[in-house]
């Protein structure tokens, strides 16, 4: 009896042993690496940056995953010495010039949140040697690609600052060693972590309009302003109307410059916000009633989920006049500055009044993932809306600018919005896009889907003798693609302007599909490598569903949108 029961157990071992064998060869199936232990060259190789990877990762052995987390401790690492660096150098604010505080307090934002970043990257990764899910690996990409982009915008910062070479110096050099490592990082977690993705192809799916439930109205509403909220409920442009779903709302306040509702400035009802609120426990509501509010807005990172609402284009609009030759960053020269997750806003004017002479004046700067902008306008000449990093969707917006008026390294889609190049500077020309993608394996990208691109009304008489393009690469990775537009005459037949010399034309990737109108003929556009004339199964690549992962988040906003190509 014993005898059997050993060969029982005997056998009952070998069948298991040679079912986790199977299992180890479905998985390999799934993720080749998963198994694979190769010394660093192997890995290393297909990084920009190969041999600082081998230098960090020395002569031992591993796979993908062991060599990953190496980096991203490294990464996590050198992050915190930055921040404590740029922290060291603000101590002593008296022997530095104002345009070096301000571009060492933009750092100093940036690093934090890199910090932060890099933190939620490692600990979802640290135990994990397999894909993660789709979703989560859209997260985390979204998050390491916001990392480099932090660093060049510090260092863009930077280099505006013509005094304290020594701290220029100092920083920029860290800046650029940690940029290489934190390129070497995401290039591993790519490779390790991130399934390969499926692009579909199907038909629009369309998303639900705005309304209220389970809210409740705030209690120090006037009749005036219940008034005024119930109005804009039921006649606002799409806006609080729905078929059969319902945006969940947990609070209500209204912004009212005569005092008739909860508060007289936008900045003190974001302060009474809660903060950290989680995703799917409904939106902290502000209602912002009919005026012109010159504030300066910035909604920290903690501040999730808010919606601000107002009463319409042109009726409640925030406005600022800060910019870079005022002393200004181009980072901190934002009218309106978010980047708390979760962002809605609709039916609100964005604006910088600084004018054309004034160079680089942002209206609006967005780095909030998942921030959802509907029926609102930005209106400004240089640098108008900064798209600046995480995932961002624009639906029915107007776009007022010049040169570089939309520009950023966030993953962007503007969809059903009208762009309106204005009247530059004499000897300028208008740039509409102006992507900062710095590295192949960040996620971004701007894609602008059934726009209409026309003159602005001080720019209509002069578009004979003003050249205006669809975009320039302010970085050596940009990508921008335009599908399914109109565009007007304005548009240079060339399409593209060069940014300097042969810079980026063979890395970029700019790409055109199914536009039309006078100025969407492709037959004289620029034979740059990186330009491309596209088909729907690329064009596939840049809408809502695959570029964005739409379809997990903008339900839950209430905004229309389609999520695939027109047809």
């Amino acid at each position: 009896m014993a005898f059997k029961l050993m060969s029982l157990f005997s056998f009952t071992g070998s069948v298991f042993l040679l079912l986790s064998f199977f299992a180890l060869l479905s998985l390999a199936a799934d993720n080749p690496v998963a198994t694979l232990i190769t010394p660093p060259d192997t890995v290393c190789d297909s990084t920009l940056h190969p041999s600082l990877c081998k230098t960090v990762l020395g002569n031992q052995n591993g796979n993908v995953f062991d060599f990953g987390r190496i980096l991203l401790r490294r990464s996590l690492s050198q992050s915190r010495t930055f921040l404590n660096q740029v922290n060291s150098i603000l101590r002593s604010p008296s022997s530095l010039s104002q345009p070096t505080i301000r571009a060492l307090e933009d750092c100093r934002f940036l690093a934090e949140l890199n910090f932060q970043f890099l933190s939620d990257t490692l600990d979802a990764v640290k135990n994990l040697n397999d894909f993660l899910s789709s979703s989560k690996a859209e997260d985390l990409e979204t998050l390491f690609s916001a990392v480099l982009t932090n660093q060049q915008t510090c260092q863009d910062g930077l280099e505006t600052t013509t005094s304290d070479r020594r701290v220029k110096d100092d920083l920029s050099s860290s800046l650029s060693d940690d940029t290489k490592l934190h390129s070497v990082s995401l290039a591993l977690f790519a490779k390790g972590w991130v399934p390969e993705k499926k692009i579909i192809t199907s038909w629009p799916r369309n998303g639900r309009h705005l309304e209220f439930s389970n809210g409740r109205l705030p209690l120090k509403m006037s009749p005036r302003v219940k008034a005024i909220f119930d109005s804009a409920k039921r006649h606002g442009r799409k806006l609080l109307q729905s078929d059969d779903e319902s945006v969940s709302i947990t609070d209500i306040v209204v912004v009212s410059q005569d005092g008739s509702g909860n508060f007289s400035t936008i900045n003190d009802a974001i302060n009474a916000a809660p903060n950290n609120t989680a995703a799917g426990n409904g939106y902290f509501l502000i209602f912002i009633t009919e005026g012109v509010y010159q504030e300066y807005v910035s909604i920290a990172k903690n501040k999730k989920y808010l919606m601000l609402v107002g009463e319409g284009i042109n009726r409640t609009i925030i406005t600022g006049d800060h910019n870079v030759v005022d002393g200004s960053t181009t980072f901190n020269s934002a009218t309106f500055a978010v980047v708390a997750e979760g962002f809605v806003a609709v039916n609100i004017t964005f604006r910088n009044t600084a004018g054309p002479s004034k160079h680089q004046a942002v209206a609006l700067r967005s780095g909030a993932d998942k921030s959802t902008f509907y029926s609102c306008s930005f209106e400004g000449y240089q640098d108008t809306l900064y798209t600046h990093s995480m995932r961002q969707f624009y639906r029915e917006c107007d776009i007022y600018g010049t040169v570089d008026f939309i520009f950023g390294n966030g993953a962007v889609v503007l969809q059903n919005c009208n762009l309106y190049p204005r009247l530059p500077m004499s000897g300028q020309f208008n740039a509409i896009t102006a992507q900062g993608r710095t590295d192949p394996n960040q996620n971004t990208g701007t894609s602008i889907q059934n726009a209409t691109i026309k003159a602005a009304d001080d720019l209509a008489p002069s578009v004979g003798s003003v050249k205006t393009y669809l975009g320039r690469p302010w970085k050596e990775y940009s990508r921008t693609v335009f599908m399914e537009s109109w565009m007007d005459s304005l548009i240079n037949p060339a399409g593209w302007r060069e940014w300097n010399g042969d810079f980026a034309l063979s890395t970029l990737y700019y790409a055109e599909y199914n536009n039309s109108g006078p100025g969407a003929n492709t037959s004289n556009r620029v034979t740059w490598p990186g330009y491309h004339v596209i088909n729907a199964t690329d064009a596939a690549n840049f809408t809502v569903s695959n570029f964005l992962t739409g379809d997990a988040w903008l339900p839950q906003t209430g905004v229309p949108y389609s999520s695939g190509l027109a047809a």
